[in-house]
């Protein structure tokens, strides 16, 4: 999972049409309206889609794979916009967080597997009596179970084991976060740890060769490639140079990339 920066300004068409939308949508929950209709030509507008396409450096905000080598992608809601589940297994709660569809922070690029088969409608709350069900209620009162990645450092919470994401510390919500959006489905850990395979063997390799050799130095750049923004996976191959034998070498390489 990876820290997400976003322009601080949404695009214009959130600014406008989004909060026109919006506004008309608090005044008809507040005239006693439950169900909303959702305009996707906003929220996935070109050029929202585009925007978080840059921020993200192309890739899932939660699977870090590169989303457009497999698909479009999903202008994910964070918290969920029509209806929201504590657990899989609980019925769908509605109306969700309707006044958050055209939030820019409230959303991200996923793609299709974490966005549909995985996290869905589901936000798990600490303490879901303190859901806010509208704008009326204080939204700061919950407590998330899920990482907020353009607030928070996922990978202070979430760590590596070789291709296995875990909770650092067994931190629950950190827990939740893997669980939710299926960090360590079958396919996904099979994907990471054919990315993962050559560079365990170039770290076994580097210790082995001259520091000032060609080979180190084409080693390092493999290396630093691997922990740029726009790589896939970085999280897993950082935390991999971060462990030792930790040659000093290699921890350069890994901080290169950040």
């Amino acid at each position: 999972m990876i820290r997400v920066t976003k322009p601080e300004q949404a695009p214009r068409i959130l600014r406008d049409r989004g909060q026109r939308t919006t506004e008309a949508n608090q005044q008809a929950f507040e005239s006693g309206e439950r169900t909303f209709r959702f305009d996707s030509s906003l929220y996935g507008a070109k050029s929202v889609k585009n925007a978080l396409i840059k921020a993200q450096h192309g890739k899932c905000a939660f699977c870090e794979a590169q989303i457009r080598h497999i698909s479009h992608g999903d202008v994910e809601h964070f918290r969920p916009k029509g209806g929201v589940r504590q657990t899989a297994a609980d019925p769908l709660e509605q109306p969700g967080y309707f006044w958050l569809t055209y939030v820019w922070q409230n959303l991200f690029l996923a793609c299709q597997l974490c966005n549909q088969s995985f996290k869905k409608n589901l936000f798990p709350l600490a303490d879901p009596t303190m859901r806010a069900r509208s704008h009326l209620d204080d939204l700061s009162a919950e407590a998330p179970m899920l990482i907020q990645p353009a607030d928070e450092e996922p990978s202070a919470l979430i760590g590596f084991r070789e291709e296995i994401a875990f909770p650092i510390d067994d931190d629950p919500r950190a827990r939740a976060t893997i669980e939710v959006v299926g960090l360590n489905r079958e396919a996904m850990v099979e994907q990471r740890f054919d990315h993962l395979t050559p560079f365990k063997r170039l770290r076994e390799v580097l210790p082995l060769v001259p520091p000032e050799s060609n080979e180190a130095r084409d080693i390092l750049a493999l290396f630093e490639a691997a922990t740029r923004p726009r790589a896939q996976y970085t999280s897993m191959i950082r935390a991999l140079l971060s462990q030792p034998p930790g040659a000093s070498a290699i921890a350069r390489a890994g901080s290169a990339g950040r």
